[in-house]
């Protein structure tokens, strides 16, 4: 049966589009502006060519960041997907108990990100806060501001913790969709429980695990208010990620050139990855539809 299209729901779009347009694309037009320009103050620009993206490209202050951002989404990713994916199975599907998990999951979730990070510097801490107090009596030598692993450390398990629920969430989705007449078949079969899981729950996560990775990704390749309200970059430049660097390049120092050239190769970067990502993920261990079947 063919499709007919209603083209009189654009007018329901248009409003969006307006605003997307107002609040994202003229800022980055000012951005885009101020990456190909140098000014001597006294609002008068001059035209600087490439030179704030070549000097962003050779500078090892950007390399450090981006190889710190990089691993620390790798590690996040290797934790949080497996994690969110064993407690999503775990949590039940019916009963009493599935509006209390789904809550308590979502609580981490609703915490702003400013107070997530002032959470944690106080419980980290290790004359007054909970976790740094325990670990230090338990003669750990632990100290999160003066030690560079105890950051990072620090850092990973915030992140886990406060994100961990949103892939947990999505996996939950896509099991609680899963038609009982799968796990009927596997049963008669004798399917075993890692069978069940390989070969019916795990396909059927696929779309909702590309969204958690992605959404994952972005998120921690884009962090900033945790570490900066925790460590603050610190000790040293050991947690200082891109978002850090740019904000210190465009705030601390007001070198607007050279932030705006970074911020374009910041968003290229991730644009990138997430491409890559995306198209991995949608051709190797995605369900794909079939014609007259099950999605």
């Amino acid at each position: 049966m063919e499709k007919t299209w209603n083209n009189k729901a654009w007018f329901f779009v248009t409003p969006v589009l307006v605003l997307v347009a107002i609040s994202a694309v003229i800022p980055l037009m000012t951005v885009v502006n101020y990456a190909f320009q140098d000014t001597f103050g006294n609002n008068a620009f001059f035209w600087a060519g490439t030179s704030w993206f070549e000097e962003v490209l050779t500078s090892e202050r950007f390399h450090s960041a981006l190889v710190r951002n990089l691993i620390f989404s790798g590690i996040i990713l290797a934790i949080e997907v497996p994690l969110g994916i064993l407690v999503a199975l775990a949590m039940p599907r019916k009963g009493f108990w599935v509006p209390v998990c789904l809550v308590l999951m979502a609580l981490p979730l609703l915490i702003p990100w400013n107070v997530v990070g002032t959470i944690w510097q106080v419980f980290a801490r290790t004359d007054i806060g909970l976790l740094g107090a325990t670990v230090s009596g338990l003669g750990i030598d632990y100290n999160y501001v003066q030690n560079p692993l105890d950051a990072w450390i620090t850092v990973v398990v915030m992140d886990v913790w406060h994100w961990t629920s949103l892939v947990v969430l999505l996996c939950y989705a896509g099991l609680v969709s899963i038609p009982d007449a799968y796990y009927q078949a596997a049963k008669i079969d004798g399917a075993s429980r890692w069978a069940v899981f390989r070969y019916i729950q795990l396909p059927k996560m696929g779309r909702v695990l590309l969204i958690a990775v992605l959404l994952r990704f972005m998120d921690s390749f884009m962090i900033y208010t945790e570490p900066f309200v925790v460590t603050g970059g610190g000790p040293g430049n050991s947690t200082t990620f891109l978002s850090i660097d740019l904000v210190k390049l465009a705030i601390g120092q007001f070198n607007l050139g050279e932030a705006a050239a970074m911020s374009l190769i910041y968003f290229l970067i991730i644009l990138t990855l997430s491409y890559v990502f995306y198209t991995v993920m949608t051709n190797v261990g995605v369900e794909k539809p079939q014609k007259g079947g099950d999605a």
